[in-house]
């Protein structure tokens, strides 16, 4: 019995060490890639959500909903077990209250002036790095050489810009401007983003529905999760009928994809992008 009982002991440890550590985070581009990595996540914030709008990597049953971003429970925290949690500059306020729990290490994406795509690739090593997690890396070089090869794809395309929006309701929208994961998507696509105004954190919002006339030439990328009558509302309208990328199919509906992400989001990004315009050229 003293035996049998010794190498239950020793299979669950290794269990453990194969696992790696208990990782929880309150940021959705940190939990989209440690969850992409194979990271051991045991808790998080509003999992429901995440997994209407992130869509993807999937979300194990197990991991523990900690509530909602802005207002996580912390005892739920603390009863998770994390041995690390990670955060980003978005909540850094929570920080002395997560370190009594567990230590705190900070990996942000989104930074004022910077890249988010050079950001993401630099917090998804570090993370594999410190999780020992060897598919950090390879998640970064595929996706790299992913990229290069849509961009011959895009290259033989009508070399016209990407407008990559998200609708609020049926008379304005948010849009994706070069500081947006998105924006560095189209960018390294070798695709313009055919907005070319001030953008604040990744996004501009509101903008009137009647601005999308400035932009004739433009391909206009739909980005849900949109309101559920504003996308039925818009495409009735008069005005959205007269658009010329309405008249000439040049509107896509992609799937949705978290707007604050990281190399998952990119990633989805990418492949319903080049799968959506194929799809209209073909068709």
């Amino acid at each position: 019995m003293l035996t049998a009982a010794a190498a239950l002991a020793a299979a669950r440890t290794l269990r453990a060490q194969e696992a790696g550590p208990r990782v929880a985070t309150l940021d959705w581009a940190l939990l989209e890639t440690l969850l992409a990595i194979g990271a051991n996540v045991v808790a998080a914030t509003e999992l429901r959500q995440f997994r209407q709008v992130a869509i993807e990597p999937d979300v194990p049953e197990g991991v523990t909903d900690l509530g909602l971003r802005g207002t996580p429970n912390f005892e739920v925290l603390r009863f998770a077990g994390p041995d690390l949690i990670l955060n980003s500059n978005f909540y850094a306020w929570a920080n002395p209250l997560m370190s009594r729990i567990a230590p705190v290490e900070t990996h942000s994406i989104y930074k004022p002036g910077e890249s988010p795509y050079i950001l993401a690739e630099q917090a998804t090593l570090a993370i594999g790095e410190r999780l020992r997690r060897p598919a950090a890396r390879g998640m970064v070089e595929e996706l790299a050489a992913r990229l290069d090869r849509y961009r011959g794809l895009f290259a033989r395309g009508d070399g016209r810009p990407v407008l990559p929006i998200n609708l609020g309701d049926a008379r304005h929208y948010r849009v994706f401007g070069s500081d947006s994961m998105f924006g560095e998507v189209l960018k390294r696509l070798g695709l313009a983003n055919a907005w070319t105004g001030a953008t604040s954190y990744s996004a501009m919002a509101p903008m009137g529905i009647e601005t999308l006339a400035s932009m004739p030439d433009a391909w206009i990328v739909l980005i849900p999760p949109h309101p559920e009558d504003a996308f039925a509302t818009l495409t009735e309208s008069a005005f959205w009928k007269a658009l010329p990328a309405v008249r000439e199919n040049r509107v896509l509906t992609v799937g949705s994809i978290n707007p604050y992400g990281a190399l998952p989001a990119a990633s989805r990004f990418a492949n319903l992008l080049a799968e959506g315009i194929s799809r209209v050229r073909n068709g």
